[in-house]
């Protein structure tokens, strides 16, 4: 398959004004799932581990076949990138599904989110794979390694944020309370900001426009998440650490 240049460049766009969008409408009201889906509503409601296996797995499918069926593209830089990308969605869909502890949530966003993956999916697999070019010296890159270090601690630090949530309940317990321990003695939202990290050191790791739309598009998306878990909390609990931010420490 060659570079489909102007549909790398359109989707691209797409996904940064669609960022845009969500920002806008996300700081307004917030996504109507986890703890702020109405339940009383007569919208379909999806248990949240097969909610998160289904709506993750296709960012994790469509990299690989498009690996399966590409010939010609055994390129280290290539690969690397893309397993790195499938890395995330791997344990988001394979593990984080069947760990996870959260409510259900409708069908409808479910079906969005797997959508978006799937485009996703395709796209940063086929600027990978097909248009991406590589230099003798890219493996040394500073912009390549810096990238993967910030990839990697923002991983890290999403799925020890993911733990310390999973820990607050007890088998049957769907009540909430602060998270304490890690990166939510700063903020709010540990999980998203590690999530955010991770996305940021992708699109320093490869330096194209596919991956700074999407970690553009994180951003706006489950930024605004953090926003408004952390005035949940502050609301709810009296005794919520007034020196806590929302998403990035000591700032916001």
């Amino acid at each position: 398959m060659q570079c489909q240049e102007l549909l790398v460049q359109g989707l691209s766009v797409a996904m940064i004004l669609g960022g845009v969008l969500h920002f806008i409408c996300l700081m307004k009201s917030h996504a109507a799932y986890g703890r702020y889906v109405d339940t009383s509503g007569s919208s379909m409601m999806v248990p949240a581990r097969l909610a998160w296996l289904l709506q993750e797995l296709p960012a994790l499918l469509v990299p690989l076949l498009l690996m399966l069926t590409t010939d010609g593209n055994d390129g280290i830089g290539r690969h690397l990138m893309l397993w790195t990308f499938c890395l995330h969605y791997f344990q988001r869909s394979c593990i984080y599904s069947l760990l996870t502890k959260g409510r259900p949530y409708p069908l409808n966003i479910m079906l969005s989110g797997a959508v978006f993956c799937s485009i996703n999916g395709f796209l940063q697999a086929h600027y990978l794979l097909h248009c991406a070019t590589y230099h003798s010296t890219w493996f040394s890159d500073a912009c390549l390694l810096a990238g993967l270090i910030i990839f990697f601690i923002g991983m890290g630090i999403n799925i020890h944020s993911d733990y310390i949530l999973r820990s607050l309940r007890k088998p049957g317990d769907i009540s909430y309370k602060i998270p304490r321990g890690g990166l939510f003695e700063y903020v709010s939202g540990a999980n998203f900001f590690g999530e955010i990290v991770e996305w940021l050191g992708y699109a320093v790791a490869t330096w194209s426009l596919p991956t700074f739309a999407f970690a553009f598009f994180t951003i706006c998306f489950i930024g605004p998440r953090a926003y408004h878990h952390h005035r949940f909390y502050k609301e709810k609990f009296k005794d919520f650490p007034r020196s806590r931010k929302s998403l990035i420490p000591f700032i916001f």
